[in-house]
């Protein structure tokens, strides 16, 4: 996988990410992790142009590979709340980070290879395409509303 395709699958978990943050802070707009989840799953099995038996493969090694991805970007968070006036465990913070970001691209990778053995690798490319557009799109919205606040 080339490393334009490895910097927009990061742009795109980290935009996902900030899409829950900004909805979770909406006025009156409880953000719904459940809802998110089933609307980017339809996205997908519907822009990848995935049949039911193909979904049914992907599908579950998909929200297994969110989960884990859950698991460190809540990691990262936490480490956002270090002291920024204290050089050393800001220098921790990033280290820290940057391990995390080296986690999420190897997690990635792993996945990709069994999301390649259940499908075709043109197929996988479209998902991760559909996957960045939905978040994209996602981001816009939420950003809108946040706008119009």
């Amino acid at each position: 996988m080339t490393g334009c395709v490895r910097k927009r699958m990061a742009v795109c978990c980290l935009m996902a990410f900030m899409v829950m943050t900004v909805w979770a802070q909406g006025p009156g707009r409880a953000f719904n992790p459940d809802k998110f989840q089933a609307d980017l799953e339809q996205f997908i099995v519907q822009h990848a142009g995935l049949t039911s038996a193909q979904s049914a493969k992907f599908l579950p090694l998909y929200r297994e590979m969110q989960k884990k991805q859950r698991q460190l970007f809540n990691e990262m968070r936490q480490l956002h709340k270090v002291d920024r006036n204290n050089d050393k465990a800001c220098a921790e913070a990033i280290e820290k980070m940057d391990n995390i970001d080296l986690r999420i691209k190897k997690l990635q990778k792993y996945y990709h290879g069994k999301f390649m053995a259940v499908l075709p690798a043109g197929k996988v490319m479209d998902i991760m395409r559909a996957e960045d557009k939905f978040h994209r799109q996602a981001f816009r919205k939420a950003a809108n509303r946040h706008d119009k606040r």
